[in-house]
């Protein structure tokens, strides 16, 4: 398929029409939007306490930090499509309930943790209630929704993940500059059971599909463990050696379990989601974009706080809002994506975008201690205009590629694809400053952002190449 409009679907993907309901459907949309909020605003605010977790009595390593960010992501990625599935055949109302309360336990066990592997636990129970939040708050929001006024509650609903990240900034450095670290989860958690409060009183009830997408615990689990061994491989590389057998048996088991996970998706009669589909050139190219940007973007938010808090002496909440320009682009630009897109194309679109990813991400690669704030700021704001030109286009494609009947395979898609690339920015950046140390940072930073850098470039061409017109398109919109 060409270029589509980000259209509502009429009714949540496979699911009977809703019966109207009697409370107001604007208390909902903004009731699902602020769950989305919370989910991946913690996201971004665990960046922020990273210098906290360091100097704190846990004493955790570079690879421990790393997996306190990325343990979460992880989870969050993997089960996001069979959550979505889960929650179209159960219902979509206790899938949302269940996982708030999924989030707000493991939040506890997060603050209550006496050492790092029950932070880290604790980040994948919170990172599991996550993956059960994001599909069913859409599927929520637009079911309760008024026929008309079905666009517009997606366009909330994608507008407030957006969001997110600067909420968590903010909201999460305004917390740690006067609490300890454990101060984010305990914040967090009554958030989380007042949202569970209220979408019990407020949401409405959707009849489960009798065509829902399978839950395929196979599948998940040989997504779950391959993309665990490929980033434990990853971030243990510096501490084990790269040759080492933990690292190279991490990337074998990587390369098998992938390999198996592929091949089941084959066979199987009701996979978690069918290979097949990235016969698709336009989704292939579309999902690996949306991968490319936000390897990027987490690779920034995972050494942000610590080089303001570091190198530039910016107390938590200062470094917060520091970030700031990142979503000035995108909230600007974005809007004007879909008039873009039919005025010059998709491709040249996606391409413009990237080539500021990727020069943003190169001139952060010049920073030292003695930058002056108003260059970053300036090279946040780029970075965050090509995200702004491209995030939107990429997205719509991956939706576009499928027929409606599949559009909540590609939400799953799209979901998913931001937060593996997520994970593996934090992996990949965190794994060069982590063969740097304290006192090499600035190095390392750089060195980090160069790597970061190619990544982007090699992805975003490939994503081009994937996503390039068929002869005679640009003519023919021209014409029009």
């Amino acid at each position: 398929m060409s270029e589509t409009a980000l259209r509502a679907p009429s009714r949540p993907p496979g699911t009977r029409e809703p019966a109207p309901s009697p409370r107001r459907p604007g208390a909902v949309l903004a009731l699902m939007s602020a769950c989305v909020v919370l989910a991946v605003a913690l996201v971004a605010a665990v960046n922020l306490a990273l210098p906290k977790l360091a100097a704190s009595g846990l004493e955790p390593g570079h690879a421990q930090l790393v997996w306190i960010v990325d343990a979460y992501v992880l989870v969050f990625a993997c089960l996001l499509i069979p959550a979505g599935a889960l929650g179209d055949r159960r219902g979509r109302k206790g899938a949302l309930l269940a996982g708030l309360a999924v989030f707000a336990a493991g939040c506890v066990l997060a603050a209550l943790a006496p050492d790092v592997g029950v932070l880290i636990a604790g980040r994948a129970l919170s990172g599991a209630g996550a993956a059960l939040i994001m599909p069913a708050t859409l599927s929520l929001a637009v079911g309760s929704a008024p026929p008309g006024r079905r666009a517009h509650a997606v366009a909330v609903w994608t507008a407030a993940t957006g969001a997110a990240g600067i909420v968590g900034n903010l909201g999460g450095g305004l917390v740690l500059q006067y609490l300890p670290w454990q101060g984010l989860f305990w914040a967090s958690a009554p958030l989380a059971l007042l949202l569970l409060a209220l979408t019990a009183r407020l949401a409405p009830r959707m009849a489960p599909s009798p065509t829902a997408g399978p839950a395929d615990p196979p599948g998940t689990a040989l997504l779950v463990l391959a993309s665990l061994a490929l980033l434990t491989g990853i971030i243990e590389g510096p501490q084990h050696g790269w040759g080492s057998a933990l690292v190279l048996g991490s990337f074998a088991a990587a390369a098998v379990l992938g390999a198996l996970f592929l091949a089941h998706g084959l066979r199987s009669a009701r996979p978690l989601f069918d290979p097949r589909v990235f016969r698709a050139r336009a989704l292939r190219g579309g999902t690996l974009g949306i991968a490319a940007t936000f390897f990027g973007l987490f690779a920034l938010f995972y050494v942000n706080a610590q080089y303001l808090q570091y190198e530039k002496g910016y107390s938590p909440a200062l470094a917060g809002l520091a970030i700031g320009p990142v979503a000035v682009g995108m909230i600007a630009v974005s809007r004007y994506s879909p008039a873009l897109v039919r005025r010059l194309g998709r491709t040249p679109l996606v391409a413009a975008g990237l080539t500021c990813v990727v020069a943003g991400l190169a001139l952060l690669s010049l920073l030292t201690s003695g930058t002056p704030y108003v260059w970053y700021a300036g090279i946040l704001l780029l970075l965050s205009l090509g995200m702004g030109l491209a995030m939107p286009a990429l997205s719509t494609t991956v939706l576009g590629a499928l027929p409606d009947a599949r559009a909540g395979l590609g939400s799953g898609l799209n979901g998913a694809a931001r937060e593996f690339g997520s994970a593996l920015g934090v992996a990949v950046m965190g794994t060069v400053l982590a063969g740097t140390g304290r006192d090499g940072f600035t190095d390392g930073m750089a060195t980090g952002f160069r790597v970061t850098a190619a990544v982007v470039a090699v992805l975003g061409a490939v994503t081009v190449w994937w996503l390039r017109e068929p002869r005679g398109a640009s003519a023919g919109r021209k014409r029009a």
